[in-house]
C-alpha cells in the first residue's frame, strides 16, 4: 500500500508543479497593454491605406507595390496599438504586415516572418519591431540576411551580429525609462558599420504605440502623434 502511494506521488507532484507554472504563465500573459481608441480607429481603411485583418495579424496596404515591412510588437502589448504608426508608414512608400504574437510575446513567434516572405511577392523586405519585438526581429535578420534589405529597431537592440548588407536604423526616445541603455550600448558590436541611430527628443518607450503609460517609463514631453510622425519620417527617409 505504501509503495502504491509513493508511486502516485511521483506522478502527482510534477503534474501539480506544471499546472501551477502554467497558471502563473497564463495570468502573467493575460495582463497586457491594450490598444486605445485612437489606435483602433487607425484600423479603418481609407483612400490612402487599406487595412485588412489576417490570420497573422493586420496588413496595411498603401501605394507601394514593391516594398514591405514586417513588424513585431513589444512584449505584452496588443498588436493593434501600433496601428497609427503602421498607417503612417504604409501611407507613404512601404506596406506593413503587423504580426500578432502568441501570448503577445515575440519570443514565441520570432520566425513568423519566414511564412510572410514566402506568401507575398514584394521585391524588398524590411523587418522591425518595438522593444522585445525589435530584439526578436533583429535575431531573425541575423539568421536570414539574404531575405532582407533592412532592420528597424524601435527602443530595441540586436543580440546577434547583423550583416553589413543590411540597412539598420535604431530609434529611441530621450525619456525612455524602460529600454536597457547598458545593453543598447553594448549591442553596438553587433551593428553594421553603416547603422544609423536617432534619438527622439522628448519621446519615451510607450509612445511608439498607443497603449497608454507603461510601468517604469519616463514622462514624454512630446505627444504620441509627434513621436510617431518623426519615427515614420526617419524610417521612410532611410529605408
Amino acid at each position: 500500500m505504501e509503495k502504491s502511494r509513493r508511486r502516485k506521488l511521483i506522478w502527482i507532484v510534477p503534474l501539480l508543479v506544471i499546472a501551477v507554472l502554467a497558471g502563473v504563465f497564463l495570468i502573467y500573459t493575460g495582463q497586457y497593454y491594450h490598444a486605445d481608441a485612437e489606435a483602433l480607429s487607425s484600423l479603418i481603411s481609407d483612400g490612402s491605406v487599406t487595412v485588412t485583418q489576417t490570420d497573422y495579424g493586420w496588413m496595411f496596404d498603401g501605394p507601394s507595390e514593391s516594398d514591405a515591412l514586417i513588424f513585431y510588437p513589444g512584449a505584452k502589448v496588443e498588436e493593434t496599438a501600433y496601428a497609427p504608426l503602421m498607417r503612417l508608414i504604409a501611407a507613404e512608400s512601404m506596406d506593413v504586415l503587423l504580426v500578432r504574437m502568441p501570448f503577445r510575446l515575440a519570443f514565441f513567434g520570432a520566425d513568423r516572418a519566414a511564412d510572410l516572405i514566402t506568401r507575398y511577392d514584394y521585391d524588398t523586405w524590411h523587418i522591425g519591431g518595438h522593444s522585445l519585438g525589435g530584439v526578436m526581429a533583429a535575431g531573425y535578420a541575423a539568421e536570414h540576411s539574404g531575405q532582407l534589405a533592412g532592420v528597424i529597431l524601435l527602443a530595441a537592440y540586436p543580440a546577434k551580429q547583423l550583416d553589413d548588407s543590411l540597412k539598420v536604423i535604431s530609434i529611441y526616445g530621450s525619456a525612455d525609462g524602460v529600454l536597457n541603455m547598458k545593453k543598447l550600448s553594448e549591442s553596438g558590436r553587433y551593428m553594421p558599420e553603416n547603422a544609423l541611430t536617432y534619438v527622439i527628443r522628448g519621446g519615451n518607450h510607450a509612445q511608439f504605440g498607443n497603449y497608454g503609460k507603461q510601468s517604469g517609463d519616463g514622462e514624454a514631453s512630446v505627444t504620441a502623434g509627434e513621436q510617431q510622425r518623426e519615427t515614420a519620417m526617419l524610417i521612410l527617409k532611410n529605408k
